[in-house]
């Protein structure tokens, strides 16, 4: 093998192992696992987590001992002079003597351990931070659904373009291989002009449709590849076909599950919202509330004229100091009374909220059957209707062509036809897209 032999396998190899990489494969579950895992806002979800982890450990940090150090090195660039009476040094009474009370330079180092001993807005905080770690859990457990639902609808979509797609262009070698019979039959004389004019448009608009849905099917596979994180122009293939996914998708048994809104995820965002307010109402009573702490330090100072800090011989003074500090609030001209009522108000409004959300979501819950059901019966009634149409269609097909039936009738047939055949595709879509918005809201997406 000659260097340009070798050259040639070398790049086909790397575009090769360039092309594997850039391909993705997924069935619809391996789909919604990889978006759980990849999405750009299931990520951001995750990391609110982590973010409310972290602020938890702040909260609890706070009622923990608290150490700092510091060092300070003075020196005066131009020293202080306090005036004293003369008469104290043996001098004239009503004369002063020019005394300098310290050295010129001094440095100092400290280490204080503070501790908070009773605080009623910490022990509210605590409690508070766990809540805002649930509702960021709350948080994510919602977007898992949201996202598990918009990879179910874009699949869907993509597996939508991609048999119209099939459809379409089996109408028009259909269509085309009428019009050049038909064609050959007028140029012999034994068929008007106007039949093969009625096919010419038939097939025209087939031709318009299918290059629509082409269209579309490209925009259908770049919103899976962002709904699931990948770059918008990944090369992804699809595992599952639309029909078979349709029949999975039907389960009478969802029909039939109970109304718990308590585990749906709106409740539990709601319900959280109103623990929150209720601990807001604590913390606005627990301001009126005395405060203790205490704290100790211990520490070490010297002083020279020159800077002998570092030397052997530098003289060190050391101290220590214990203390306890209780802050009573006594009078805040109403304001702490004024807050206190703002947050009962605000209670209130929750617990309205609640109750709300509870009823929204009893209806959402039964519109969402309905709908499902709706898009079961009308899977079937369309599949009814598409078997119906193909045998009109195929009658009149048959009929034409013996001269039985004009090409208007025909073209009608066919209209009618093509129609069935979105109209059930579309009812798949719907069966596929309703089971999962009734999953959504029953908070149910392992069924």
């Amino acid at each position: 093998m000659n260097k340009f032999s070798l050259l040639i396998v070398c790049l086909l190899l790397t575009s090769y192992g360039f092309s594997q990489e850039n391909s993705k494969s997924f069935s619809l579950q391996q789909a919604i696992d990889f978006a759980l895992e990849n999405n750009r806002t299931a990520k951001n979800a995750l990391l609110d987590i982590d973010a409310a982890k972290k602020q938890k450990w702040e909260t609890t940090a706070i009622g923990l001992p608290q150490v700092d150090a510091s060092i300070n090195y003075n020196n005066w660039l131009k020293q202080q002079v306090s005036l004293i009476p003369a008469e104290f040094f043996g001098g004239n009474t009503g004369e002063y003597a020019e005394v300098v009370f310290s050295t010129k330079q001094s440095m100092d180092a400290t280490v204080t351990l503070k501790q908070l001993l009773f605080d009623g807005s910490y022990l509210v905080g605590l409690q508070s931070a766990k809540v805002f770690l649930e509702i960021s859990k709350n948080a994510k457990e919602k977007t898992d659904l949201e996202i598990r639902k918009a990879v179910i609808n874009a699949y869907g979509n993509v597996l939508l373009a991609e048999e119209s797609v099939k459809i379409l262009e089996k109408n028009k070698a259909v269509l085309q291989k009428n019009l050049n019979e038909t064609t050959k039959i007028y140029e012999n004389g034994l068929e008007e002009e106007e039949s093969v004019e009625q096919l010419q448009i038939t097939l025209s608009g087939v031709e318009s449709n299918l290059n629509n849905t082409l269209r579309l099917k490209t925009l259908a596979y770049q919103m899976l590849n962002i709904t699931i994180g990948l770059d918008l122009n990944t090369n992804t293939t699809l595992l599952d076909d639309l029909e078979n996914l349709t029949n999975q998708n039907i389960s009478l048994e969802l029909l039939n599950y109970g109304e718990n809104v308590e585990n749906t995820i709106d409740y539990k965002i709601a319900f959280n919202d109103k623990t929150s307010k209720e601990l807001l109402l604590k913390l606005e009573k627990s301001k009126a509330l005395p405060t203790l702490n205490t704290f100790i330090n211990g520490g070490y100072s010297g002083y020279s004229e020159d800077f002998s800090f570092a030397k052997s011989h530098q003289q060190w003074f050391g101290s220590s100091l214990f203390g306890v500090s209780l802050n009573i609030p006594l009078f805040s001209s109403g304001m702490r009374s004024s807050a206190t009522q703002r947050a009962k108000i605000n209670l209130e409004k929750s617990n309205n909220d609640l109750t709300e959300t509870e009823q929204q979501l009893l209806l959402q819950i039964e519109s969402a059957k309905s709908n499902y059901q709706f898009a079961i019966e009308d899977f079937q009634n369309k599949k009814k209707n598409l078997n119906l149409a193909e045998r009109i269609e195929k009658k009149n097909q048959i009929k034409f062509f013996e001269g039985i039936s004009t090409s208007f009738e025909l073209r009608q047939a066919q209209i009618q036809l093509y129609a069935a055949q979105q109209e059930f595709l579309q009812t798949m879509l719907d069966v596929i897209n309703e089971k999962a918005a009734l999953e959504t809201i029953l908070n149910t997406p392992n069924n």
